[in-house]
């Protein structure tokens, strides 16, 4: 039980697992199957004697797995800024619509998500995600919550390295848009009379998609590489 209250916590956070289209017990089968693996390589001590220790223990597993799980959503996360800054930055934000994901995202972001999640699972998510479920009670030991201040420390930490990655898999598009605009004002400048907007929508519409096609293969790598990092020290900060 101490065991599933983990790491269900973490697989209801899981990309792809927990997403809002899979059935709740589809979910609640994942989070055994993991429980099913992980107990057997844990040792969570001594067990609780009594009802409200056993609560208490069980609160605070939960609050662990929630912790682990977090940081591997952040990532998924630092994808979906990554598509939203793309679509912005190069006007299709409105052209395309939200995608079919659970999640108000443009479709760009909705197909950068896919792709990396659908890699993720590929290259063994599941594999990775048991490993490191297995490595939390190295990092955080059964009973004993994580102090207040590491974890804002953490957080802290990971909120910025998200922000900071999804702002890097989106600098092409960024990069793009400038020298867009710039040409774009540069042509106003020049012929005053020529309606710009109608000349340049389709332009950096095309861009858009021409850069997708070249450089989303390298995005998603990308994007996996760092969340096999992850897995494989779920909780470290990094420079």
């Amino acid at each position: 039980m101490l065991v599933f209250a983990r790491v269900s916590a973490t697989a209801a956070l899981l990309p792809g697992f927990g997403s809002q289209m899979i059935p709740a017990r589809i979910k609640l089968g994942v989070g055994l199957s993991f429980a099913a693996i992980v107990a057997p390589l844990v040792d969570v001590g001594t067990l609780p004697r009594d009802l409200a220790s056993l609560a208490t223990a069980i609160g605070i597993e939960i609050v662990a797995g929630l912790v682990l799980g977090l940081s591997i959503r952040l990532l998924v996360m630092a994808l979906q800024f990554a598509g939203a800054i793309a679509a912005q930055a190069t006007s299709i934000a409105q052209i395309m619509g939200p995608g079919a994901m659970p999640d108000p995202l443009p479709a760009l972001g909705a197909l950068l998500t896919l792709a990396g999640i659908t890699l993720a699972l590929t290259l063994g998510l599941h594999l990775r995600a048991a490993e490191a479920m297995v490595l939390s009670y190295d990092l955080i030991p059964p009973g004993r919550l994580p102090a207040a201040a590491d974890v804002a420390t953490w957080g802290t930490a990971r909120v910025a390295e998200t922000f900071a990655l999804g702002l890097t898999l989106a600098a092409p598009f960024v990069l793009a848009a400038l020298a867009y605009n710039i040409a774009l004002g540069a042509i106003n400048r020049a012929m005053p009379q020529l309606m710009v907007a109608f000349v340049g929508a389709p332009a950096i519409t095309g861009g858009a998609l021409l850069l997708l096609l070249v450089g989303g293969p390298l995005i998603i790598t990308t994007w996996a590489d760092a969340m096999a990092q992850l897995l494989a020290d779920p909780l470290a900060i990094r420079p």
